[in-house]
């Protein structure tokens, strides 16, 4: 019901009432959260925790796309892993008992654009114009991020592909709002070269920088 009021905030309302109303609301329902995952916790021995891991990882993905929804309108930012934890109220690594499982973590923030770019279209059927070329940006920074990491033919590559497409989808939006004269035509970040990196290299240390050779 919170991620659909959303999509009906009018042109007479302020973007404001977002975080003020819908995303203080979503907190409270994290606090209940948080509840039960420590009573999950509580039964479930850390040593079998991917023994048992199909019976939460779903309701875990939708709940990461959650907080990552209620940051990015909050705060204009992606959240972390650490921090989605934190308000989920369970480890971030897995040495320290029942966690955050990283792949959990990734899918949910593949379900965030695709959430953005219907919030895009339902922006402007609404009158906030300037929303598109905000979530442009952000959601293609999301997919340069993505770009980084050396995805093997698994579910995870195939939610990154489905990426493309909402970003495609919103660039769409954004373009025509330029034609029309409704946004100004500053472009939104464009994407990355498509050269994919290791993900031991773009997860734990910086990328080296090559010099170029002195004649």
């Amino acid at each position: 019901m919170i991620m659909q009021n959303i999509h009906t905030v009018d042109q007479t309302m302020e973007d404001n009432i977002i975080v003020s109303k819908y995303c203080f609301k979503a907190r409270e329902i994290f606090g209940e959260v948080r509840i039960q995952y420590a009573s999950l916790a509580k039964i479930v021995p850390s040593y079998q925790y991917y023994r048992y891991h199909d019976q939460w990882r779903f309701i875990t993905q939708r709940l990461c796309f959650l907080v990552a929804l209620v940051i990015y309108f909050e705060v204009n930012l992606l959240v972390d892993k650490k921090t989605v934890a934190e308000i989920l109220g369970v480890k971030n690594n897995k040495e320290d008992g029942f966690h955050l499982d990283l792949e959990d973590f990734l899918l949910g923030l593949l379900q965030l654009s695709a959430e953005l770019s219907r919030f895009a279209v339902n922006s402007v059927t609404n009158g906030h114009y300037h929303w598109p070329m905000q979530i442009a940006t952000f959601v293609n920074n999301l997919n340069a991020g993505f770009r980084l990491l050396n995805l093997k033919n698994d579910i995870l590559r195939k939610r990154f592909d489905a990426l493309k497409y909402d970003v495609k989808k919103i660039e769409e939006v954004v373009y025509d709002l330029c034609i029309r004269g409704l946004i100004s035509s500053a472009r939104p970040i464009e994407e990355p070269p498509t050269e994919e990196l290791p993900i031991e290299k773009a997860s734990t240390e910086e990328l080296p920088i090559e010099e170029a050779p002195t004649e």
